[in-house]
């Protein structure tokens, strides 16, 4: 099953129309509609948004891709990609039926950031800089991470990070509760 699907298979089930689901998340009918429909690939931002409005977590829209189980193979990571400019990867690291934490790779291009305003949510997040430089914001405080810099807080502060370097950044985050959202 492909994404639209997913979303639009949640959306039913969970009795909400799109125009709901437009309202939820300030995004528009026909946006959503595209995006059930594959025709739009949304942003993380707006998938943040469409989860929160479907009361699930990015996890649990991937769950029927990944076989639930104690290993996660690097050629059968789920991958959530923003837009079309393929500027953002995340890639989960850890099995989908994760209930206490989940673990992601997350790639950026130079200039690729994680939305254009800070976010906030339930739970905790840890990141660790493996290549690259990331410049990050919480609350009123900011950060410049490195190669080799790790960084942990509460994910109810409203976040926002950005890769203002030269090359890609790469890093892991864990977050707990596991919603990437």
């Amino acid at each position: 099953m492909n994404l639209g699907e997913k979303i639009k298979e949640i959306r039913k089930e969970k009795r909400l129309t799109i125009a709901d689901v437009a309202l939820k998340t300030g995004l528009s009918n026909g946006y959503i509609s595209n995006v059930e429909r594959n025709l739009n690939s949304p942003t993380i931002e707006s998938l943040r948004k469409i989860v929160q409005a479907l009361s699930i977590s990015l996890v649990e829209l991937f769950q029927d891709q990944q076989e639930n189980s104690r290993v996660v193979r690097k050629n059968e990571r789920v991958t959530i990609m923003k837009a079309n400019d393929q500027s953002t990867f995340y890639e989960l690291l850890s099995p989908s039926g994760s209930k206490e934490m989940g673990a992601v790779l997350v790639t950026l291009k130079p200039g690729a950031a994680s939305g254009t305003e800070a976010h906030s949510h339930k739970g905790e997040e840890f990141g660790f800089i493996i290549k690259g430089s990331l410049f990050y914001e919480i609350g009123n405080e900011t950060y410049d991470l490195e190669e080799g810099d790790s960084i942990y807080y509460d994910a109810n502060i409203p976040h926002y990070y950005k890769n203002t370097g030269e090359v890609e950044c790469i890093s892991v985050w864990v977050v707990t509760p596991p919603s990437f959202s």
